[in-house]
């Protein structure tokens, strides 16, 4: 057992949201003022990969589980090379870590990538609000004598409405992933046999979902987010992958365009996440903000095919609209809490997409089977 930093010794901190309401606690992390958007987190584990996973780029992060860093940190779990998140909010920072993986300390990772944390809150009474009110901008900061200037500073932080975020965290340049699930030491498991070649587009792609793919006999290049629908096909993938990412779907125009074009080719494609919005775009159909949105491991989706309930792993502040597919995609998977779109197939074309994780990272692993669907898509195509 290591300590984790004491947090009797920590230095006053605020969290400020754009509606007026201030919380006063104890800074750790990185001792910076960080705004964004303040969004709330129902999953009991997996803070590390919550902390680097892309696609909370410009967020401000609060876990609902009430003790959190008992675990540490180590690189295996990262889900991309750095901490991505403006800030993390937590009930109470544990004082102590004890994990056989871990290498260091949640408040170390949190200092070196420059992210602001704020411990000894109430984030049930913060969860209430937004679940109420809905998600809002907020700031936090060390700078306590002056509460007043952190709500400003919030109300006038960007909204991520109309913001392409996924440029900001895409691969520069494309690369090769052979990597597959982490395997126990002394384990004797090994990685199929690639059998498919997949390009993955990368809007703000997680590690988890590249070991999935590899795991599944893939060979994968991931390229960025602005590479063309052209550019894609003259590779001659088996199969085309759209990731999740952060930000507004409809701002990123030049994906929509890639995708509609590579929608048509024929060639399978597999959408997650901001990847299946993109998708939603692409076939004509729309998509809004959620009031508050959902992140988690907890969330019950059915697939309306076998009208089987799965729990998932979701983070997305954005859906499609239901009412826009119509006559444009078959509805496929729907969230039991809110009804609102998790899944969607074309009706004659090898394309699907969902709107949760099935790689989970972290997680439950009921949706795994989703990507032998997309293997299974690849091996008729290659029939043909």
């Amino acid at each position: 057992m290591s300590d984790a930093g004491p947090t009797n010794g920590l230095p006053p901190a605020l969290l400020a949201l754009e509606d007026g309401s201030v919380y006063h606690g104890l800074g750790y992390g990185a001792a910076a003022d960080m705004a964004g958007e303040i969004v709330f987190n129902t999953a009991i584990t997996g803070y590390q990969e919550v902390l680097t996973d892309p696609s909370y780029r410009g967020q401000i992060v609060l876990m609902t589980a009430p003790e959190i860093g008992n675990v540490g940190v180590n690189p295996q779990d990262f889900e991309s090379s750095r901490a991505w998140c403006a800030g993390f909010v937590v009930r109470n920072l544990s004082p102590r870590v004890s994990n056989w993986r871990s290498e260091g300390t949640l408040h170390s990772l949190m200092v070196q990538h420059g992210v602001a944390g704020i411990t000894g809150i109430d984030t049930r009474a913060i969860t209430r609000r937004l679940r109420i009110g809905g998600v809002q901008r907020a700031v936090i900061s060390r700078n306590v004598a002056d509460a007043a200037a952190a709500v400003s500073r919030a109300r006038n932080h960007p909204s991520l409405e109309g913001r392409d975020l996924a440029q900001e965290v895409s691969t520069p340049l494309s690369y090769e992933w052979t990597e597959g699930l982490w395997k126990a030491p002394g384990s004797k498991a090994v990685d199929p046999p690639v059998r498919h070649h997949v390009v993955a587009y990368d809007y703000g792609i997680k590690r988890g979902i590249l070991r999935h793919l590899r795991h599944n006999g893939c060979r994968v290049t991931v390229v960025p987010a602005k590479t063309s629908a052209n550019a894609v096909l003259a590779i001659k993938p088996d199969g085309i992958f759209l990731s999740n990412g952060p930000g507004d779907p409809a701002a990123v125009s030049y994906a929509v365009e890639a995708v509609r074009q590579l929608a048509r080719s024929g060639t399978p494609l597999f959408g997650i996440c901001l990847g299946h919005q993109i998708l939603g775009l692409a076939l004509g159909g729309k998509t809004y903000k959620l009031k508050f949105g959902h992140h988690g491991a907890n969330h019950p989706v059915m697939d309306l095919a076998t009208r089987k309930v799965e729990i998932t792993s979701q983070n997305h502040g954005f859906a499609v609209d239901v009412a826009s597919l119509q006559g444009k995609a078959v509805l496929s998977h729907v969230n039991l809490n809110d009804q609102t779109v998790e899944g969607m197939r074309h009706e004659s074309l090898p394309v699907f997409s969902v709107q949760y994780h099935p790689e989970a990272s972290p997680g439950p692993n009921d949706a795994t089977y989703l990507f032998g669907r997309f293997i299974k898509l690849m091996d008729e195509q290659q029939r043909r």
